[in-house]
């Protein structure tokens, strides 16, 4: 008997789609749209129409593994839950009379977006004493440089800008990474909005954009300076709502006289001409709306970057119109998690290590050595940046590692113990997204696959045999799920929970302009100059010089970026064959004048590389790209590189100038012809 059920997609991804599921006989054998939901509306992106490969895949891990071979061998026997179970909690209790608790170090991230089983591994590790790690490899230096200039919050609602008449996707491929965006871009347009697209490379977004500037990677703050520096000269700017609203911008106006449409051009690769048009068509627009996506907060000066294309909208007082605003992320409760991570469990002054430097954390770090690494939701073979140093790390013979995983990932591959987790279509959980303001609750379509447990199982298990009797370790999901509803939060307030209960997506208490009343700034305003830099040693005021890789130079002249291929999710669906044969072979985007200064053909196997490592990839050559840029969309996992090194052989471990986070796309390389002997 088929039966359909609600679910929802909890992938790393702003839509977080509602999904309906077609169950027959326990298997998972259509996933398609939910047309109930309001704003993901029935339709969804090619992967996630692969979710019953992935859940039924023949090759998924069904059983607990033991490594039986040497490190990344792949060679493994299956054993008992309670044989790994007893075995990673013999290894943790010996690390620990013998090195410490900060010898132990939890890596995860984002491989399971629902409130409960992401965190659920926090109060083991805080029990045990473990170095904590921060979890900084993706959004915090955007969030810093937003929050620098408008404060923390959700910010304006996607779905409004069907009423804006001048749309700005700045740094954002909508097609790939928020598709869901694009049917309210299209219906502005409809009514005579211009689409505007700022990204250096020609994506599937840009080609159907009516303009796109093509910038310099790394240089987004000095062209919105030159907006802005425009919007002054022509007296383009809302001198009210600046008065009223806004501290700092005497000084700051200094600063933007600084950039002039023909500085800018020179930084950033675009036409002064062209930097002009765009400040005259926003700055005469009648509700002009800015979307961000993460591409200009991943590099040096990320945060720097968000922080000055956040205040565009301040200058023409567009927070006050129907349709304007700026977007970075959405949703906003429920979020108080600190009944199931238990932050007070920690104790104090225990080591930090930001995930950026897994390759150093393993090579590098004593006082103690990490001795034991446990992996969650993630993939870090092939998604830490410097990965060369990462696997280096996970080879070693006395660092014993194990794995929570779904498939035999590069990561899987270096495993001591592999558990075999659950999807998240075999799990309870509470879903909030961060590309539109609803909430909705997913009970499981099917039982887990095999003998594969949730992550909330496997670390209560693990609590049980390391003797940790707190309260925490014996919630159910039910209770947690219902502790989040209680959340005291003004965002919670007036929720239908009878909705979220049937598995029906809920819109939270959030306006589509939440800056109306004032922001949550130091000041309750927007901030031109921020007193918290100054403080932290940054400069106050935007700033718009580049930050560059130290590895730039005549040795390693091409920037080289890895923005999200359209049918991966991070390293999410390379196990799905279908996916990787129509994404074809790992890739690299080209210029026709570096491939011809190079004797590079379009198909040809080539070398990129760098003084931290080198992968291969096939050459296309294209227009699409600047002639000093390349582009790796991706991300394949390393195994699936001619060679076995992925991309992130190129990304260096510097941090972002505030948010701590990796600049992936700072990178500085060279390209040469793959010569096979």
């Amino acid at each position: 008997m088929a039966l359909w059920k609600r679910s929802v997609c909890t992938k790393d991804c702003p839509d977080t789609c509602g999904l309906l599921v077609r169950v027959e006989d326990g298997r998972i054998t259509v996933v398609k749209g939910d047309p109930d939901h309001p704003i993901t509306r029935g339709f969804i992106c090619r992967k996630a129409k692969y979710f019953p490969e992935h859940v039924h895949h023949a090759e998924r891990i069904v059983t607990p593994l033991k490594r039986t071979g040497p490190k990344g061998s792949g060679q493994f026997s299956p054993i008992s839950w309670d044989a790994a179970l007893d075995e990673i909690a013999g290894r943790m209790t010996a690390v620990v009379d013998r090195y410490g608790p900060q010898a132990i170090l939890p890596y995860y991230y984002a491989g399971h977006m629902g409130m409960i089983h992401r965190h659920a591994g926090h109060a083991l590790f805080h029990c045990l004493g473990a170095s904590r790690m921060i979890p900084t490899i993706c959004g915090p230096a955007a969030s810093a440089g937003f929050e620098a200039s408008l404060g923390r919050g959700p910010s304006t609602a996607i779905s409004a800008s069907v009423n804006s008449d001048f749309i700005v996707v700045w740094g954002s491929n909508t097609l790939t990474t928020n598709l869901h965006a694009w049917p309210f871009f299209q219906q502005a347009r409809k009514k005579g909005a211009r689409l505007t697209v700022i990204d250096p490379y020609r994506t599937e977004t840009a080609r159907r954009a009516d303009v796109h500037l093509m910038i310099r990677p790394g240089t987004d703050a000095a062209l919105a300076l030159a907006v802005m520096n425009v919007l002054i000269a022509e007296g383009l700017i809302d001198h009210d709502f600046i008065e009223k609203r806004t501290v700092g911008f005497d000084p700051f106006s200094r600063r933007a006289a600084e950039y002039p449409p023909e500085r800018a051009a020179d930084i950033c690769g675009i036409d002064a001409e062209a930097i002009r048009s765009l400040a005259l068509g926003y700055g005469r627009a009648n509700a002009p709306y800015i979307r961000t996506g993460w591409g200009p907060a991943r590099q040096l000066g990320g945060a720097m970057a968000m922080r000055t294309i956040a205040l565009l909208p301040a200058l023409v007082g567009a927070f006050t119109r129907p349709g304007a605003g700026i977007t970075r992320s959405l949703g906003g409760a429920p979020a108080n998690l600190t009944f199931l991570t238990r932050p007070d469990l920690c104790p104090a002054a225990t080591r930090k290590v930001n995930m950026v430097h897994l390759g150093r954390a393993l090579t590098e770090l004593d006082g103690p050595p990490i001795k034991y690494l446990h992996v969650y939701l993630s993939n870090p073979a092939a998604v830490a940046p410097q990965s060369q140093m990462v696997m280096t790390g996970l080879a070693r013979e006395d660092l014993f590692v194990s794995v929570q995983e779904m498939f035999m990932t590069d990561t899987a591959r270096m495993a001591d113990i592999i558990l075999p987790g659950a999807s998240f279509f075999e799990v309870k959980d509470l879903y909030r997204a961060y590309g539109h303001n609803c909430i909705q609750l997913a009970e499981p379509v099917i039982p887990p696959v095999g003998e594969s447990r949730s992550t909330l199982a496997i670390f209560q298990a693990l609590a049980r045999r390391m003797g940790f009797a707190n309260d925490v370790f014996s919630m159910t999901e039910d209770q947690c799920v219902e502790r989040l509803l209680q959340d005291p939060s003004p965002y919670m307030a007036g929720v239908d929970l009878d909705r979220l209960r049937h598995g029906r997506a809920a819109c939270l208490n959030i306006p589509d302009s939440p800056f109306a009343d004032r922001f949550n700034t130091p000041s309750g305003k927007v901030e031109f100059f921020s007193r918290q830099w100054a403080e932290m040693g940054l400069d106050p005021l935007p700033d718009g010089r580049p930050m560059t890789d130290p590895d730039a130079g005549e040795r390693f002249p091409l920037a080289f970026i890895t923005p999200p291929h359209r049918l991966f999710l991070n390293s999410a669906f390379n196990e799905i064959d279908a996916l990787r044969q129509a994404a074809g072979p790992p890739t690299v985007l080209i210029h026709p004048k570096a491939a011809g200064d190079r004797n590079i053909a379009d198909g040809q196997m080539v070398r990129v590389f760098n003084s931290r490592g080198e992968c291969r990839l096939t050459a296309r050559v294209t227009a699409d790209t600047r002639p000093g840029l390349l582009v790796a969309e991706g991300i394949h996992w390393p195994m699936h590189h001619e060679g076995g090194r992925g991309a992130n052989q190129l990304t260096g471990q510097r941090l972002t100038d505030a948010g701590q986070t990796c600049a992936f796309h700072a990178s500085r390389v060279e390209v040469a012809p793959l010569c096979v002997e």
